[in-house]
């Protein structure tokens, strides 16, 4: 689930680059990481994002 969000993150900041991000989900932390992985985990530490496996 961390590297699905750290993809989408890394969507994110390519479109904002482009100057199209409306589809996008932005960070949902605040933090100086620059490292799409690391921010994903800190939004999954502090419960922003929830998920549920299903077997």
């Amino acid at each position: 689930m961390a590297a699905k969000r750290a993809r989408q993150l890394n969507s994110y900041y390519r479109a904002l680059g482009e100057g199209s991000y409306e589809e996008f989900t932005p960070p949902m932390v605040d933090t100086p990481s620059g490292n799409y992985l690391t921010i994903a985990l800190e939004e999954f530490a502090s419960g922003k994002i929830d998920y549920h496996y299903r077997a």
